[in-house]
């Protein structure tokens, strides 16, 4: 295979593990010093695996959709571009509700011994919203604090701040444009900044 379809199946690989829960997977697909940064976690992509088979455990299985990745390459370094729909049913004040939320996860990911890794793991949020799965029902939200959340992933935030988490109002977000342009002008300097292959020897 070509490295464009070796790095697309990798992000796939991954993501299909995560939904489906096949963490031996979903962990090959990361390097041991990999870091991903979510809303509900900055940690190593060892821990984000522990993380998730823990939450999906317990019944919590979002689901997500990906839009064809694209895939930047310079020799042994990548960075991937995925825009995803992030979908959950889950309960809102004992209500039956659907959350979405469309974001653009930024992989970049670095060869190693011939082996595609995901190295950094980090998303971007877009937006989000969260309405009744039964028609005819709707939701008693707390509208004083769902407006203390960002802008760009608002719904999630109060979902998840109703599951004791905390979330940080510094995750990356269109709302806030800088911070996201400097992530991926940092994103690309370290793809065109690497040492050869003879030079790790």
């Amino acid at each position: 295979m070509s490295d464009i379809t070796e790095i697309t199946q990798l992000i796939l690989r991954e993501r299909q593990g995560r939904d489906r829960g096949w963490w031996a997977q979903m962990e090959e697909c990361y390097h041991s010093e990999s870091v991903v940064s979510i809303s509900w976690l900055r940690s190593s992509g060892a821990d984000f695996v522990a993380r998730s088979k823990e939450i999906h455990s317990r019944g919590i299985r979002p689901v997500h959709r990906l839009s064809p990745p694209v895939v930047h390459i310079n020799r042994d370094r990548a960075v991937v571009e995925v825009p995803t729909s992030i979908s959950l049913r889950t309960l809102i004040h004992g209500v039956d509700a659907d959350l979405e939320s469309s974001v653009r996860n930024l992989y970049q990911v670095e060869r190693h011994d011939s082996n595609w890794k995901i190295m950094f793991l980090t998303c971007i949020y877009e937006r989000d919203m969260l309405t009744p799965a039964m028609p005819g029902t709707s939701l008693d939200l707390d509208i004083e604090q769902l407006a203390r959340f960002r802008k760009s992933y608002r719904c999630l935030a109060y979902h998840l701040s109703l599951e004791g988490h905390s979330v940080p109002d510094s995750l990356f977000g269109d709302d806030i444009p800088e911070p996201v342009d400097a992530l991926y002008a940092s994103a690309f300097d370290w793809m065109r900044t690497q040492v050869s292959r003879s030079d790790r020897l």
